[in-house]
């Protein structure tokens, strides 16, 4: 299991994920950070770019993303009840 590195746009709540080089709208551009993972949690933190930083765990399943627990998975996919509200390509199932 791996760990990415998630949060919120500070100004308009989007969910973000650490991409290597900054912060990106889907998981699919997700980096695993593992052990480098709290280091960079520790640094973005001072930006006040994001809010709610956290580790979370996942594993690539079909070359994809997936995040563990189902609540990740949502922040990540969007709706489980309108799938027309998530963001294009982006499917929790």
């Amino acid at each position: 299991m791996v760990k990415l590195l998630t949060g919120n746009e500070l100004l308009r709540g989007d969910v973000l994920w650490w991409n290597g080089e900054g912060w990106s709208l889907t998981i699919d551009s997700a980096v695993a950070v593992d052990a480098d993972g709290e280091a960079i949690l520790a640094r973005e933190a001072q930006h006040e770019r994001v809010s709610d930083l956290a580790l979370i765990d996942a594993e690539q399943i079909d070359g994809r993303w997936r995040p563990v627990k189902v609540r990740e998975r949502i922040r990540a996919y969007g709706p489980t009840v309108r799938a027309d509200l998530a963001l294009e390509g982006q499917d929790w199932r």
